[in-house]
């Protein structure tokens, strides 16, 4: 018996190691950025970013005819979708990526004029590794290219045969702007919470419709609506993800930056208590009903059902608050939190609360009232909803049959 133990050890243990050698890219924390503005006709300086689930050997560097930006890496999956899906991908002509030969996968991104790398680093000191690549433009006489681009081009790879993924018309997101009618939320500096997060939605809601995402909207209007009817609007229209807005406020100096809330019936951090007191009135007590009143088996029939959505809920703000950071929009300290917000009760449907930043703030209050600032807030958000549901559908596809 011994030995075949120790033959099955070792028949399993090669199996063993090449799986712990895989790495994925991690699309929510990927990306490219705008770091600088182009001056004298040269295009901006770019940083690109590549989370990835575990640190990987890797190496850079610039080809010429076209100018493009190659990175290798060893031991890396592509997850099911192309470059030009990469947040950021619009800022320049072409993103690829595949395999080129065994062990290795190449990016192969063309650049919108020459440049440099500044520099390039691969974080490992927590547990989110990612690679960083920070490019400057520079003149034609500067451009320094890799002396050999034929050998640095050869074999670059084809674009995958990826299955297509579903279209995202299959995608339903519920908006839920907070508060409404006789209930306007917090109030500061001649603003509204009820007001502000409204037309945030319907910001929101053009930016998913032209990614051809189905949106239901818990109101669209200044009207009120309970909140176990939100939670029903988004059950009835079949949604995939349930998302909140909120612009909400606490006492000076408590609280800045935007923050995502996920559902925890344990929270007592004493400024999620003091939003449920605010979210949850006397007349919006929606979940109450079910503390008390629900028997042992929907207690756990409904813990049962949160051990699919609760870590999809997860997913979710795992992409958006990487996005936000990779935009360089302002996070909370601790941007994603847990609280037992009624909104987020629902154990059927992926749901996250997201403070847009508190009105209490001046600073936040700005962004909130400033276009341009909402325009950069609902193209990250729309980029991670689509983001997310890729993720989601690939990962559905790799679950065991």
């Amino acid at each position: 018996m011994r030995w075949i133990a120790l033959c099955l050890v070792l028949i399993w243990l090669p199996f063993a190691v090449v799986a712990q050698d895989v790495a994925r890219l991690d699309p929510g924390g990927s990306g490219l950025v705008q770091t600088g503005r182009g001056w004298w006709g040269r295009s901006a300086p770019l940083e690109l970013t590549l989370g990835l689930t575990q640190a990987v050997p890797y190496r850079v560097y610039i080809v010429a005819d076209p100018a493009r930006l190659i990175v290798d890496l060893k031991g890396v999956e592509f997850p099911d979708m192309t470059g030009t899906d990469l947040a950021g991908a619009d800022l320049v002509p072409a993103i690829r990526w595949g395999r080129y030969r065994r062990g290795w996968s190449r990016i192969v991104i063309e650049l919108p004029g020459p440049y440099r790398i500044e520099k390039a680093g691969q974080r490992t000191a927590d547990s989110r590794p990612a690679i960083t690549v920070a490019l400057d433009p520079v003149s034609e006489a500067d451009f320094a290219p890799r002396a050999s681009a034929a050998t640095a081009l050869r074999n670059l790879p084809n674009p995958a045969e990826l299955t297509a993924p579903p279209e995202d018309s299959s995608l339903v997101v519920a908006l839920d702007p907070g508060h409404g009618g006789f209930d306007p939320g917090a109030e500061a500096g001649g603003e509204k919470e009820s007001d502000l997060v409204l037309e945030f939605a319907q910001e929101l809601r053009t930016a998913l419709e032209a990614r051809g995402v189905q949106v239901i909207m818990t109101r669209d209007a200044d009207v009120f609506v309970r909140l176990e009817d939100r939670m029903t609007i988004a059950r009835k229209g079949g949604a995939d993800l349930f998302l909140s807005l909120h612009a909400d406020a606490l006492p000076e100096g408590q609280a800045a930056g935007a923050t995502v809330y996920l559902w925890n019936s344990r929270s007592n951090r004493r400024a999620a208590h003091q939003l449920a007191l605010r979210h949850d009135r006397d007349d919006l007590l929606a979940g109450q009903d079910l503390e008390g009143q629900d028997d042992a088996l929907t207690s756990v029939l409904m813990d049962f059902a949160r051990t699919d959505t609760q870590p999809r809920s997860e997913n979710f703000a795992r992409f958006l608050t990487s996005r936000l950071a990779l935009m360089g929009i302002g996070l909370h300290g601790r941007p994603v939190q847990t609280a037992s917000f009624s909104v987020l009760k629902s154990p059927d449907i992926p749901s996250a609360l997201l403070e847009l930043g508190f009105i209490s703030d001046d600073g936040d209050r700005a962004n909130l009232v400033d276009p341009r600032w909402r325009t950069r807030m609902v193209d990250v958000i729309a980029q991670s909803v689509t983001g997310w549901a890729r993720d989601e559908a690939a990962r559905k596809g790799m679950l065991r049959r």
